[in-house]
């Protein structure tokens, strides 16, 4: 074997915007195409946004405005803007920003002198203004090369900072900004800072309470055992309460601002505090995870120059708080113990509310012990013989945390569908649940059944989800099911699944539904998959002669080699997202209760559809 050449030819250095181009997973994580919260593109909106959220910060700028439009995004702030003289290095020179001078910026959540070379980059058309002292500085640029650069100008307009970007689509595949996601995003900006105002394609968001209000938007406040804990210190705000219908932890962190989404030193000191805490209060030692159970909570706090596991900052590995103030682990026991405990004791019935709901939950544990125990033995075994997963090695070979992000469960029914998806996927990443036949209905069934049903235990231990989701085995959980009766039939006892016991995986964003194509147009030149009629309608437009047409029935009729590209870079994903006008109980008794006109109705105008598209190519 002829031995490779390494000279210096060999031997290339990238300039910035080439290097952040060439690896942009180092600097906004996964790519995608806008189905996922995580996805590139609200990275990126996020980066811009951070730097009008330190401006408020630091007492300059009240209001931002955003708009999305298509593929443009612009973003305008009322802070001081960036000084003249640097608008250009600012948005074009790595490691330049006001950011390293922290005078000038005390607690900061953007990148240090990376976000918006990061956007400038990866953006098609990127434009940058600044106003300030009654004069104004522009400078427009194409994935990072400056293209057009504005004189200062005389102007009346209010100082300031506006940006305008583009994503690159040749990166960010077939994109599309998700209002819900975007919405999801302001929101928490305007909890986590009382007073500003964000408003976003003319709608306003604002919140006077804080956490208080992020706990009452995203939770039936008649599922709460007990009004909510609200508690603010210097650097830390916290929220608590308890569900009556939820089983498993939930837990918003922050750190600057950032939604820390894997958590972190500062979520695992708040669940310690908080045992620590109600122990000393009732003088007794329950169990952790009884005082746990069915929680939902909310921690902010701010650090000092803090420390992240990774470039998107989801989850928080600062040990110290900064600025001579104690360990993060020290600060917020100090606090939780100081100010939880102060709460209970003027507060009785919040008090009586919380031992009686661990007292339940010890009940519940003791009986459900032995079955735990025997389920756990069986997901053991059936994790070694194989007979359930085919897991990534994002888990087997303990990849870095970066890598988590992509994962991916894919829970499919059937052994062509999961055959087929078997031989398809990226190893790395994509692993594979199967089921056999259909789940149970488990509406209305308490937590009992997913120990004692075979399916469910062994797929609650896939995933890791067995008393927090902090553990999260895999960042999405995809439904692959077929499009016809029974597999949407399967969708929704998997997502009622989910919603009876796992509510939080739907909240957080983690669940998602396969689209697959309906149909497959080709003539000898080229092959165009349709994933509704309207799609086979213009590829029968585009392609010339005689097409042929494939009507694909179910998952397992899709061929391996095919099934790569509904699985890879042109996956599409629909998120299950929650409608805010229902609760979860709500939304359970109208799909799975017992059988109300409503609910027919409902059942007859959509299954119309699909039986209208069936029979027109039947």
């Amino acid at each position: 074997m002829a031995e490779t050449k390494y000279t210096e030819e060999n031997i290339r250095s990238l300039d910035w915007k080439e290097h952040i181009r060439m690896r942009p997973g180092m600097y906004i994580g996964k790519l995608g195409d806008g189905s996922s919260q995580d996805d590139g593109i609200y990275i990126l909106l996020k980066e811009v946004i951070d730097n009008s959220i330190d401006e408020f910060v630091m007492g300059a700028g009240k209001t931002i405005d955003i708009s999305i439009q298509g593929d443009k995004v612009i973003v305008r702030d009322y802070g001081r803007g960036i000084p003249l003289g640097k608008v250009v290095d600012v948005v074009s020179k790595m490691n330049t920003g006001g950011k390293y001078d922290t005078r000038a910026f005390k607690k900061s959540v953007g990148l240090n002198g990376v976000g918006t070379k990061a956007v400038n980059a990866l953006s098609t058309f990127f434009r940058v203004e600044s106003t300030r002292d009654g004069k104004s500085k522009s400078a427009e640029f194409s994935v990072g090369e400056l293209v057009n650069e504005d004189l200062l100008d005389e102007t009346s307009r209010r100082r300031g900072t506006k940006i305008t970007f583009t994503p690159d689509e040749s990166i960010f595949k077939k994109y599309k900004y998700r209002k819900e996601y975007v919405e999801r995003l302001l929101r928490n900006y305007v909890y986590l800072n009382r007073g500003l105002t964000i408003i976003f394609n003319g709608e306003k968001y604002f919140s006077e309470n804080g956490l208080k209000d992020l706990l009452m938007d995203y939770n039936n406040p008649e599922d709460m055992r007990y009004p909510i804990i609200h508690l603010k210190g210097e650097d830390i705000e916290i929220a608590i309460t308890h569900s009556k219908t939820q089983y498993s932890e939930e837990y918003q962190s922050f750190v600057n601002g950032q939604h820390t989404t894997q958590g972190g030193t500062h979520q695992s000191a708040f669940r310690e505090a908080v045992v620590r805490t109600i122990r000393e209060f009732y003088g007794k030692n329950f169990d952790s995870s009884d005082i746990r159970k069915s929680i939902i909570s909310a921690i902010s706090i701010k650090v000092m120059e803090p420390v992240f596991e990774s470039q998107t900052k989801t989850k928080l590995g600062s040990t110290d708080m900064g600025g001579g103030l104690p360990t993060v682990r020290t600060f917020i026991n100090d606090f939780v113990g100081r100010q939880l405990d102060n709460y209970l004791h003027k507060n009785p019935e919040t008090a009586e509310a919380i031992q009686q709901k661990i007292v339940q939950a010890e009940k519940e544990r003791k009986e459900l012990s032995g079955i735990r125990k025997l389920a756990r033995e069986r997901a053991k075994k059936a994790s070694l013989h194989n007979k359930k997963l085919r897991d990534c090695r994002v888990h087997l070979d303990n990849m870095k945390h970066d890598r988590r992000l992509d994962s991916t469960l894919f829970i499919t029914e059937g052994d062509s569908a999961s055959g087929s998806i078997t031989k398809s996927r990226d190893v790395n990443t994509q692993a594979v649940f199967s089921l056999r036949g259909k789940p149970l209905n488990s509406y209305g069934m308490s937590k009992k059944i997913v120990y004692e049903n075979e399916e469910f235990n062994l797929l609650q231990a896939a995933l890791n989800i067995e008393d927090s989701m902090e553990n999260l085995r895999y960042n999405n959980i995809v439904i692959a099911t077929d499009a016809d009766v029974d597999g949407m039939h399967i969708r929704l006892l998997l997502i009622t699944f989910f919603l009876q016991f796992f509510p939080e995986l739907i909240k957080e964003n983690h669940l998602y539904i396969l689209q697959t194509p309906l149909f497959r147009v080709r003539n000898k030149k080229e092959t165009i998959y349709c994933y509704s009629d309207e799609e086979r309608q213009l590829a029968l437009k585009k392609l010339t002669g005689k097409p042929e047409i494939t009507r694909f029935k179910g998952l397992g009729e899709i061929s391996p080699d095919e099934f790569k590209h509904f699985i890879g870079d042109d996956i599409r994903l629909e998120p299950v997202m929650l409608d805010k006008a229902m609760s979860i109980d709500e939304l359970l008794k109208f799909y799975m209760g017992k059988n109300t006109p409503d609910r027919q109705e409902f059942i007859i105008q959509n299954l119309k559809v699909e039986v209208d598209l069936v029979d027109d190519n039947h």
